[in-house]
């Protein structure tokens, strides 16, 4: 048997693929182009898409976990419960579910509350799941890079409340070591919630601070308006993206996304080790731009 990663080209998907390697285990990548994918040795790409039911019941045959992450798209939340559907009917024994952490709390952002009704789906038909909650990545803020450089302002609006921002790395190695030890069990276990987060709860002071440091010059927080930063994400992305984007940072600016102590307890026992810090990545990031 198998395990089957969902958006295994994007962000997370590859990172999951990464963290599965060296572990003896038959991976499976589902891809709308095989012939393209640029996988890990040893992954088999399978074609397939969320978006049709028939061809992810072909690519589950012979499939006993699977790794579901849906595309941040307007029919996201139709998308992964016709994947729980089909996983369910397929027989799949163990599922680990990419959330998102404070999903039950932010009502009015749509890819959180329709993330929570996934969970909702998932604890109502008592499916041998495992959900990831990951707080905002870490990551995301490389897209920073010609702010920082060039304009010495960092300019994500987190406000003042505090998020407990995750590297994309403990996502990927928590959601492999799920999948491992569901994947190797003699039958389907129960199931478990962990919430993704770093260690620090920073606002966006915090963040242009560890910047200077990182850095080794000032660099200022860009501030908290959000309008303008819809307008600017319109330019990118569709339009009810951006709102969706925008409402989040509402809530992140209003209420905070921080990490309770269990939180944390709970995934350095998970991953083994504490999990990686915004300190830490910025000095690497400030490294690596430093020789390019």
């Amino acid at each position: 048997m198998a395990i089957l990663v969902t958006g295994s080209t994007g962000t997370i998907g590859s990172q999951v693929l990464a963290h599965l390697q060296g572990h003896n285990v038959d991976v499976r990548a589902l891809t709308r182009s095989p012939e393209a994918a640029q996988l890990p040795s040893g992954v088999t790409p399978v074609r397939g898409d969320l978006a049709d039911p028939d061809s992810l019941r072909a690519a589950l045959k012979d499939v006993s976990t699977l790794f579901l992450l849906a595309p941040n798209v307007a029919d996201e939340l139709t998308q992964a419960m016709l994947a729980l559907t089909v996983a369910r009917e397929a027989g799949v024994k163990g599922i680990v579910y990419l959330s998102v952490f404070k999903g039950e709390a932010y009502a009015d952002v749509p890819h959180f509350a329709g993330k929570h009704t996934v969970e909702r789906m998932i604890d109502a038909l008592d499916l041998s799941a495992t959900v990831l909650r990951p707080a905002y990545f870490i990551q995301n803020d490389l897209r920073q890079r010609d702010l920082l450089l060039n304009a010495g302002a960092y300019g994500v609006p987190v406000g003042s409340k505090g998020i407990s921002m995750v590297d994309i790395r403990d996502i990927g190695e928590a959601a492999a070591l799920e999948l491992i030890r569901r994947e190797q069990a003699s039958a389907p276990l129960g199931r478990e919630t962990y919430t993704l987060v770093g260690p620090d709860s920073l606002t966006g002071e915090d963040i242009s601070a560890i910047w200077s440091e990182a850095l080794g010059r000032v660099i200022r927080y860009g501030g908290d308006d959000l309008v303008t930063m819809e307008q600017r994400m319109k330019t990118m992305l569709p339009a009810w993206h951006a709102l969706d984007l925008r409402l989040m940072f509402s809530r992140y600016q209003t209420d905070g996304a921080v990490a309770t102590a269990d939180d944390i307890r709970r995934l350095t026992g998970l991953l083994g080790r504490a999990p990686r810090s915004y300190s830490t990545f910025a000095r690497d990031a400030a490294a690596q731009w430093a020789k390019n």
